[in-house]
């Protein structure tokens, strides 16, 4: 089940933000999320902010929800009526799997984030989609609303890999409903992998890499599974039916999946993130690492404005109450310190290819960083152009040189 979500100070009823933050909207760009918090049933990972019918409950449904995020887009639009984004440059709908809903409720999403404050006229616009919530019809569907990228969950080609996650679609339909995207004219298309699950072979992990790149898709995200508390999976784990993940074998897989994207002609450009083309780059996700503005509609989305960070309300019947009583659905907010944005930025942009000016870090993040460049975890040439930029194997450990960095 989702977890809880963290303290911070009431939001306002009426949603609206400091003078400080709504004088910086859009600096870095500006983005939407919309999360869908519908499933078709619970994957035995996942612990994000979901529900199937049978735990909804009452009060929410699939059928007025676009109604409810309607209404939250129209209180966004007053918080910043006088201090507007020059134009959205990215949305992003997740979930969740948001193509539950029917198309039409998602090109009235879109069409009303474009009239509340203009659609970039490149804007990249992404959807999540499970592979059996989706078909030729529906995609074209989507395409005509003017959605340009869609993002699949396939997780593996192995089916009894695909068991042991509790994921409902066949293998093999992830790359059909990768080709049939393309086919509906999107632009781009994505295919996540989760590598690492117990019981998966070196050769299982192989033939997901082989799939993904024979379904001809642009842009590949691959992750180490984790193990969250309160999921089927870890249930399972505690009580010995499966094992741990093993950090050796993750660390394997990553390497394999470097071998075989780089060999077809993908790039990384963030750890977990590989790109055929700079433009396949997921530019909504470039926008969270760089320090963008987003706001996010919907239960327990979290959005970012100028250096105030909040979060709604998590079930979607406390979410809609919320927005019929004409307030904002945001259960508590941050804001950030010029500390705490520095230190995020560094643990962001340090995940990227590009890296990080080194001028950029204190005196013990460069420090640090010299250790790491001794370690082999940074790059020698960018170092000496005054960059932090992880090598592959520095990618490996990521998170420890984050850590020793900041």
């Amino acid at each position: 089940m989702p977890g809880a979500l963290p303290d911070g100070e009431p939001v306002p009823v009426d949603g609206s933000l400091p003078d400080s933050a709504r004088a910086e909207v859009g600096a870095r760009g500006f983005g939407v999320y919309v999360h869908v918090p519908f499933c078709a049933s619970r994957c035995g990972y996942c612990d994000f902010n979901t529900y199937t019918a049978s735990e909804l409950g009452g009060g929410a449904s699939r059928e007025s929800y676009a109604d409810a995020v309607l209404a939250e887009l129209a209180l966004a639009g007053r918080a910043l009526a006088d201090a507007p984004p020059a134009r959205v440059d990215t949305v992003f709908v997740g979930g969740g799997t948001p193509t539950l809903l029917p198309a039409d409720d998602l090109a009235r999403i879109l069409d009303a984030i474009d009239r509340t404050w203009g659609l970039a006229a490149d804007a990249e616009v992404t959807t999540e989609a499970n592979p059996e919530s989706v078909t030729p019809e529906s995609l074209k569907a989507l395409r005509a609303a003017g959605y340009t990228r869609i993002s699949l969950g396939m997780q593996s080609a192995s089916p009894h890999v695909l068991g042991i996650l509790d994921r409902q679609h066949a293998p093999g339909r992830a790359t059909a409903a990768a080709r049939e995207a393309r086919d509906a004219g999107f632009d781009h298309v994505n295919l996540d992998l989760i590598y690492g699950t117990p019981g998966e072979s070196a050769e299982d992990f192989a033939g997901s890499l082989a799939q993904v790149v024979a379904a001809g898709v642009d842009h590949v995200s691959a992750y180490a599974l984790i193990v969250e508390d309160g999921t089927r999976l870890a249930a399972r784990m505690r009580r010995g039916e499966l094992p741990y993940p093993s950090d050796d074998v993750a660390a394997d897989r990553y390497l394999a999946a470097e071998a075989a994207l780089a060999e077809a002609g993908f790039s990384w450009y963030e750890v977990s993130n590989w790109a055929r083309t700079p433009a396949a780059r997921c530019r909504h996700n470039l926008l969270y690492w760089s320090g963008g503005d987003w706001w996010g509609l919907g239960p327990g989305a979290h959005s970012h404005v100028g250096g105030v960070r909040w979060w709604n309300v998590k079930h979607p019947a406390a979410y809609a109450a919320r927005l019929a009583a004409g307030a904002s659905p945001g259960q508590a907010r941050e804001l950030l310190s010029a500390a705490d944005r520095r230190l995020e930025d560094v643990m962001l942009r340090l995940r990227l290819a590009s890296g990080l000016p080194l001028s950029v870090l204190d005196g013990q993040g460069r420090a640090g960083a010299a250790r790491a460049l001794a370690d082999g975890l940074l790059g020698e040439a960018e170092y000496a152009a005054g960059r932090a930029v992880l090598t592959l194997r520095g990618r490996l450990l990521a998170d420890a040189v984050v850590r020793d960095l900041t």
